[in-house]
């Protein structure tokens, strides 16, 4: 038997336990490496996961195994119970914000991350302060949500910003004004001298280009613009003609 083959939660343990946010930690730096949330005996199911041979092995399925060779015990801790649904989602999300998801062996961020969570003040004001774009020229809108990450340079956010993309070629020519948008707020802006086919992604195009003049950035940058995804959309580029006409 597994040295981490706990005895499963009693019925009465788990009804008075509700929704939980647990930390599993690596005895071997005493460090967390996976944070989650749950009822019942979920704590427990990483672990015997572990032992089947079916289950794919991801990273946090490979920790436990690298574990459990050499007769080590996973530690196992209820950070908070007694909970509902939505505030296990919250402390979960919150735990792995401090953490960081880099540290760690979830695959995703924690529930509603993107949206209110760990966010420094300035992220902050522009949040809630933006105002919302006015077009004076063609520009292309590509959200970059997935890539951007606070505190990125201008050279970094062009680098998730010029490619590569599913475009018609043919429509691309006015389109000089690029802009990098996360949160449906405009994070930087470019202009793009020409586009090509890309060598990586059959089917898509990438930009060369460079951070737009300072004159047309001021006119852009972190200005508000969600307003062109309507709900639920799912392509990250947007064609906008002038002040009113959306493509």
């Amino acid at each position: 038997m597994s040295k981490n083959e706990d005895l499963q939660l009693s019925q009465l343990t788990c009804e008075k336990l509700g929704y939980y946010v647990y930390l599993l930690t690596d005895p071997r730096n005493n460090k967390v490496f996976y944070v989650g949330k749950g009822k019942g005996n979920r704590i427990n199911q990483h672990l015997l996961g572990a032992l089947d041979d079916r289950t794919n092995e991801t990273e946090k399925i490979k920790r436990i195994r690298d574990i459990e060779k050499l007769g080590l015990k996973i530690k196992m801790e209820i950070l908070r119970h007694e909970l509902n649904e939505g505030e296990a989602f919250a402390v979960e999300s919150a735990m792995i914000d401090y953490l960081g998801i880099n540290n760690l062996t979830n695959e995703v961020s924690g529930h509603h991350s993107q949206d209110n969570g760990l966010t420094d003040l300035q992220d902050l004001e522009i949040k809630y302060e933006a105002k919302d774009a006015v077009f004076d020229d063609p520009v292309l809108l590509i959200n970059i949500n997935r890539l951007y990450k606070p505190k990125m340079t201008p050279a970094e956010i062009y680098e998730v910003t010029h490619g590569h993309w599913r475009l018609n070629r043919n429509r691309l020519d006015k389109y000089k004004i690029v802009c990098g948008v996360n949160r449906g707020i405009i994070r930087e802006v470019f202009i793009a001298h020409s586009w090509h086919p890309s060598k990586q992604i059959e089917g898509r195009l990438y930009f060369d280009g460079e951070v737009a003049p300072q004159e047309i950035r001021d006119r852009y940058i972190y200005k508000k613009v969600a307003k062109y995804w309507q709900a639920g959309s799912q392509y990250p580029i947007k064609y906008v003609d002038d002040k009113t006409k959306i493509i």
